[in-house]
């Protein structure tokens, strides 16, 4: 899945094609989510692509654990929670955004 390839667009008052805001669902922690301390050189899409296959899924990680704010780049040391269940997730994205 691509980043954007499930999210609308329209066009603005300048007739400019923008996004719409997507809405993230809550990530409910699970008995089956792991956690990791983050080393030197982490970063969100590198973690994503090793642990669900797909760097794309950066945001899960970043919303779980309140990361991301403008870098991928994970401070050395950070207890991070990787949930365990990112086809549920997407299917909650795509749910709640129609």
């Amino acid at each position: 899945m691509r980043r954007y390839e499930s999210v609308k667009t329209k066009k603005s008052a300048n007739g400019k094609t923008v996004y719409e805001t997507v809405k993230i669902p809550y990530i409910e922690p699970t008995e089956s989510d792991i956690y990791v301390i983050s080393t030197v050189g982490d970063r969100l899409d590198y973690l994503a692509n090793s642990y669900y296959g797909n760097p794309r899924y950066w945001w899960v990680l970043a919303m779980v654990n309140n990361l991301g704010k403008g870098t991928m780049i994970v401070e050395p040391g950070t207890q991070l929670r990787i949930p365990n269940n990112p086809s549920t997730i997407i299917q909650q994205l795509q749910d709640i955004n129609g």
